[in-house]
This record gives C-alpha cells, structure tokens and sequence, in this order.
C-alpha cells in the first residue's frame, strides 16, 4: 500500500490541476473577448471626430474688381509660398480673390507650381517692358554710376532696387494684367498675416469711399531722399490745382519739411483711380524727370504718402489697424489682439505706437 499510494496521489493531483489551467484558459478568453467588445463601442458623441471644413469652390459673392499683386524674382519663391499660406489661412480661402505675380524676366516653372499649389484662386504672371524696368535716356548714366560707386545707404548702390521704386512708384497700376482692376493689395514675400480677418477690405474700401489703405507709419531714412521735398514743393507751385483742400499735409510736414513720416507701402490697398489720376500721374512725371529716383533712393513708399497727402482728404484714408503685420525687422500687433482671439502676436512686444509717425496719425 505504501509503493501505491503516492501514485494515486499524483493521478489525482494532476487532475486537479488539468481543471484549474482549464478554469483558467476560460477566465482569460472571456475578459479578452469583454475587452474587445469595449473598445469596439460607440464614443460619447462630443469625442467624435468631426469632419474636416471643406473649402469654399466659389468666390465670395460680392467681391470687387480686385488682387492681390507683388512684383517678385524667382529666387523668392519660399518666402512668397509664406505669404500665400498666411494670407489664404487669414483671408483668402474664402474670399478667393486672384493673385497677380510680376517680374523683369520669366517666372519658372518651379515658381508657377510653387505658389499655384497653394490656392484654388486664378494666378497670373506677367513681364515688364523696357520703359518700366530700365534707365530712362534722361538720366545721366556717368551720374548714376558714381551714386552706384559712392552710396553709403542701404540699397543705395543697387540698380534693380532703384528700378523697383520707380516701378512700383509709378508703373506697377499700369501693367496690362492689372489694367480691369478697381483695387489692388500689395503683398511681399516673407511676410505674416497675424489675425483672422472676417470681413473683405476691398468691399470695406469700396463701400465707404476710401482710397488708400494702410497699417504701419514709420520715419523714413532721410538720407536717401535728400532733395525730394524740395521737388514736392516745386511740384505744388506749378500744379497748385492738384493739391486737395483740407488735405493731409499735415502728417507729413512740420515747421515746413518733410518729417519723414511715411506709409510702409510693402501693405497697402489702394482704389487704382488714385493712382490713375491726372494728379498723381503729373506727381510721377514730375519726379521722374527730376531724376531722385536714381541719383538718390527715393522709395516708394515716400511718394506714395506725400501724394497721398497732397490729394487726399483724411476721410478718405483707412487705417487697418486690424490686420496685425510683419514684415522682416518691422511689425505690429494690434492692441485688442489680447481680448479678441483672433491674433497670434503680443501687443506689448509689437506695439503699434512703436512708431511715433502711427501716434501722428491720430492727431492730424
């Protein structure tokens, strides 16, 4: 009995355990089969994915004769993608107004692609002419030279860059892709567009009669524009009927010069019968012979505001002071971007009265 003992012992062990890894198995399928019938149930409604926003396949309705137009080189296409990216996020993906792209040789193919990937609104570019991008046969090619070899400014030596302000100056309203335009917004590459703008600035500049649009005022290099003001005056006593009564001259002059006191134009709308007009393009002409635009630098920015400030009222002006800007080393951020949502910027970090020429506009 005892060889025999331990033998029945261990059969009935053995089945003990044959029952519990059986139990086991059981417990185990079970919760496993539990646990993938839980992850398979619905979610709480407010954790559904939601579809994605489609984007608008027409343009607004009540859109006006209007683009948006930057005269660029090939070799800017990353910052121009950019600024397409802020402006169709901000603006644009729903407005779909039509972007305009000029340049003194041939746009590549890569740059075409590049930018035309990025919105569902018609793009067009075009080439300038000789007469617009080039060097008068006025002006004095040995004098020029020795401004190119002497200047000690910023951009001074350069010959495209003198060419570009004139261009922008006083040809850029005139290129035949912009000639059924109404209104045009100027846009530069590299650039950020800080706030969700919910309303159309064309239809706003329209419908309220405004002609010039802008959202910076800083104080211009008086060095590069040595002798404008002087010509802006001579401009005034041979044409005193261009000039505006209750104009805006008042921005610009103090103590009778020119304080420098400028519309950053790299922004700006602008109703194109402004620059259209038989007062502003005598304004141009006269410049152009007058020679500043190669001897010296004179921008276009300046221009722009002294014309604007000689033919126009203060009425007819708009500040956006809602479209938050950056442009590189300058920028604003508008003061109630804080409370509105609306912006990704600081006000405090970019203040708008940064610049003392923002705080004159308030008290002309």
């Amino acid at each position: 009995m005892i060889k025999f003992a331990p033998r029945r012992m261990s059969s009935f062990i053995q089945v003990i355990l044959l029952a519990l890894i059986c139990i086991i198995g059981l417990h185990f399928f079970l919760k496993s089969d539990s646990t993938s019938v839980s992850v398979k149930a619905p979610e709480p409604a407010e954790f559904k994915q939601q579809p994605s926003e489609e984007r608008p396949k027409e343009p607004a309705k009540n859109r006006v004769k209007a683009a948006l137009v930057s005269l660029v080189r090939n070799t800017d296409l990353h910052g121009m993608r950019q600024t397409i990216r802020e402006i169709e996020d901000r603006f644009n993906r729903v407005y779909k107004y039509p972007y305009i792209f000029l340049n003194d040789v041939p746009f590549t193919d890569e740059f075409k692609k590049g930018v035309k990937d990025l919105t569902d609104s018609e793009v067009s570019f075009g080439i300038l002419d000789d007469e617009s991008w080039g060097t008068p046969d006025w002006i004095d090619e040995k004098k020029l030279q020795h401004v190119l070899d002497t200047a000690d400014y910023i951009n001074g030596r350069s010959r495209s860059y003198k060419y570009m302000c004139r261009f922008q100056s006083g040809y850029i309203y005139k290129h035949p892709l912009l000639k059924d335009l109404e209104f045009y917004w100027r846009i530069e590459p590299d650039v950020k567009y800080y706030c969700q703008l919910d309303y159309d600035p064309f239809v706003y500049m329209k419908e309220n009669n405004k002609m010039y649009g802008f959202n910076m005022a800083p104080n211009e290099y008086m060095v590069t524009i040595p002798t404008l003001w002087n010509t802006t005056k001579a401009f005034m006593k041979e044409y005193p009927q261009h000039v505006a009564k209750n104009n805006l001259l008042e921005f610009a002059v103090e103590n009778g010069d020119y304080n420098g006191c400028h519309f950053w134009t790299n922004f700006e709308i602008v109703n194109l019968s402004f620059y259209r007009s038989k007062q502003y393009e005598d304004y141009f002409k006269f410049l152009d012979r007058a020679g500043g635009f190669f001897y010296e630098r004179w921008g276009d920015a300046p221009v722009h505001t002294l014309a604007v400030t000689m033919f126009l009222r203060k009425d007819q002006v708009h500040y956006f002071g809602d479209i938050g800007y950056y442009h590189p080393a300058m920028g604003f951020c508008p003061k109630n971007s804080k409370s509105s949502g609306k912006c990704v910027c600081d006000p405090d970090k970019e203040n708008e009265f940064n610049y003392g020429c923002r705080r004159r506009w308030d008290i002309v």
